[in-house]
Formats: C-alpha cells, sequence, structure tokens
C-alpha cells in the first residue's frame, strides 16, 4: 500500500497524469471543431417566399438557397393560386434554418376535386337549392316548364346539357333548375282548342 502511495506522489505519475489531461483537452477542442463543421454551427439560411411558384422554379430556388424539399399532398385547390403552383410551406418565408433543411410543400391541385350529384328530383326548388349548396353546388338559373308541381325540380343541367343524379362535377360548378310552372301539360293548347 506504502508502494502505491509513493507511486501516486512520483513524478512520473503526475508527468503522465498531466499528459493525459492535455490529451483530453486537445481531443475535447477537436472533436468541437469537427462537430462546428459538419453541423453548420452559427451558419443559417433564410426561408424565401416560394408562395405561388410553379414546381419547377420551387425546385432551382430551394436549390439556389442550399436547402431540401419535400411536397405533401395536395390540398383543395385555392382559385388565387395558379395550378401546380406552391400553397403553402413549412417553415414559412423569413425564417432561419440551416443549409441543407428539408421544406415541406403543399401544392395547389389542377382543379376543384369533384364530386356526385345529390337527387334532387322531384323535390322543391328552395330544398334542391340546399341540397345542391351543401355538397359545394350552385343554381345558376331556373328555367320553368309546364308541369303540374309548381317549383318542384324535373331535371338539371350543366353547361346545356342534361344531367342526373350521381353525376360527377366540379365542386363550385352552377346547375341549371328546370321546374314545373304548376300548370298541367298540354292545358294551354286545349283552351286554345276549345275557344
Amino acid at each position: 500500500m506504502k508502494n502505491f502511495f509513493n507511486f501516486l506522489k512520483s513524478k512520473t505519475f503526475l508527468i503522465q497524469l498531466g499528459l493525459a489531461a492535455i490529451a483530453v483537452i486537445v481531443l475535447v477542442f477537436v472533436a468541437l471543431q469537427w462537430l462546428k463543421g459538419t453541423t453548420n454551427h452559427g451558419e443559417f439560411v433564410e426561408v424565401p417566399d416560394f408562395s405561388k411558384m410553379s414546381v419547377m422554379e420551387m425546385r432551382a430556388a430551394v436549390e439556389d438557397a442550399g436547402l431540401r424539399y419535400q411536397v405533401l399532398d395536395s390540398s383543395n385547390y385555392n382559385p388565387e393560386y395558379p395550378r401546380f403552383s406552391i400553397l403553402e410551406q413549412n417553415p414559412p418565408a423569413g425564417n432561419k434554418v440551416k443549409a441543407n433543411r428539408k421544406i415541406y410543400f403543399t401544392v395547389n391541385p389542377s382543379g376543384y376535386k369533384k364530386i356526385s350529384v345529390p337527387d334532387i328530383i322531384q323535390v322543391t326548388q328552395r330544398n334542391a337549392a340546399s341540397m345542391l349548396k351543401a355538397v359545394g353546388l350552385d343554381v345558376e338559373r331556373v328555367t320553368y316548364i309546364d308541369e303540374l308541381g309548381k317549383d318542384m325540380v324535373y331535371n338539371m343541367k350543366f353547361k346545356g346539357k342534361y344531367i342526373k343524379p350521381g353525376d360527377r362535377l366540379p365542386k363550385t360548378s352552377k346547375v341549371e333548375l328546370i321546374c314545373g310552372n304548376g300548370t298541367i301539360p298540354g292545358s294551354a293548347r286545349v283552351k286554345a282548342d276549345s275557344q
């Protein structure tokens, strides 16, 4: 035991202890410098505003900024933005991020998604308009024909062509309703013949 304490007090041990401490300090310093270089410590890139850019323009701008990107599923169509342009980005424009950071994009689809026309035949005009609005369609105009059911929907048209329940139209489309005017078909002709 005495030899061990003598060894701890010896000049050789103290020199080796000092060399070990210097080696640890040098290793820590080298490791910190390496980490600073590989993680771009203190180096930030300002995220550009990609809104309304086409996907091709966005790709070029992302590469120029030294960033990466990922396109998320397209969301609902926004008519205020060009088709296939950037709707949203995360992180937002102006944020400072490290180089090679991934930016997530939401792209405007090519148009409104298509929805099924509800069955509004033999429904009143008022209820039919509500049912159409509920699914994202609208009434462009109402045309009346000689049919007994006043304001009852007998047919529908889209862009001048007859459509039927279940047909698929782009959301926000405007539909023409063909409703009855409360007159029995042919009654006007009967009156004229009897005079």
